[in-house]
């Protein structure tokens, strides 16, 4: 497996939209990705937040820090929707601006995901002439059925080159699924081998609800056992992407707790070399 990336994630609970893309650059994340998350209370942000000067200094950071951006698209952004398109749209001109090279998206599956697979063909069209990445992420609602449902209607419809699509893998998300609730090792053992998983959102909960707990600070804090095993399955997987931290605590330094813990496991298991890490915690 080559280097694994770890990174948070702009959350509407920060005091700020740009404190945790700061936190990450002042901590030597290499990884980092905006969520406009902007809901109907008009609480978090949305694309239009951010005009060019702040984009071209969001690539520029990065591209200085080496930390590989993502944006995932806001979580109803669904393409079936009449305005779904648009939304998404805007949101890969915002994921080009700023030099990212992945977009990730969530399943919808209510109006059949033969129709949901079409309804991408347009999505995928524009990401290739970028090109930027599509990953497709699992929710709540959503199975490893689903998925191998998804990419055999991706392919069938000549949607599924691995260089521009593949899963994103919740690990919170696999937790709360009802095929596989509170045993996120057997969701990602049910996936089918042909699925690609490309990126990587981790956070915990005890299968009673999304509560996007930082890793190592609910079950896994008590048990690492089950990290050990997701990293493990990661392994045979051949993943190579990001892992991003979906979250802002309180404190902050809990995301460096996580982030340090497992570039420790990560390299236990793979004997992979890793860049150094800074120690300091923020509280």
């Amino acid at each position: 497996m080559s280097h694994i990336r770890i990174g948070n994630q702009t959350a509407s609970s920060a005091p700020a939209l740009g404190m945790p893309f700061d936190f990450a650059v002042a901590h030597g994340f290499d990884a980092f990705e905006w969520f406009p998350d902007r809901n109907e209370t008009g609480k978090g942000w949305a694309v239009d937040d951010l005009a060019g000067e702040q984009r071209t200094s969001i690539r520029n950071r990065a591209l200085t820090q080496d930390i590989r951006l993502s944006v995932h698209a806001p979580w109803w952004a669904n393409p079936m929707n009449p305005e779904g398109p648009e939304i998404l749209f805007k949101n890969i001109d915002f994921a080009q601006d700023i030099g990212a090279s992945l977009l990730n998206i969530h399943l919808y599956h209510e109006q059949g995901i033969a129709s949901y697979a079409r309804a991408l063909a347009p999505v995928i069209d524009r990401l290739a002439a970028v090109p930027i990445m599509l990953a497709i992420e699992n929710t709540p609602l959503t199975g490893p059925g689903d998925f191998e449902e998804l990419f055999r209607e991706l392919h069938r419809n000549g949607l599924a080159d691995p260089e521009l699509v593949g899963m994103c893998l919740d690990l919170g998300h696999a937790n709360l699924c009802a095929a596989t609730r509170n045993d996120y090792l057997k969701f990602i053992d049910l996936l089918a081998p042909g699925i690609t998983i490309i990126h990587v959102h981790l956070h915990e909960n005890y299968g009673d609800l999304d509560r996007h707990l930082t890793i190592f600070s609910g079950p896994a804090g008590k048990d690492p056992s089950g990290i050990q095993g997701f990293l493990e399955r990661l392994n045979r997987r051949r993943f190579s992407g990001c892992i991003i931290l979906e979250q802002w605590p309180d404190p902050p330094g809990l995301l460096l707790d996580a982030r340090n813990r497992l570039v420790e496991m990560i390299g236990e298991e793979n004997k992979i070399s890793l860049p150094p890490r800074t120690k300091n915690r923020d509280h």
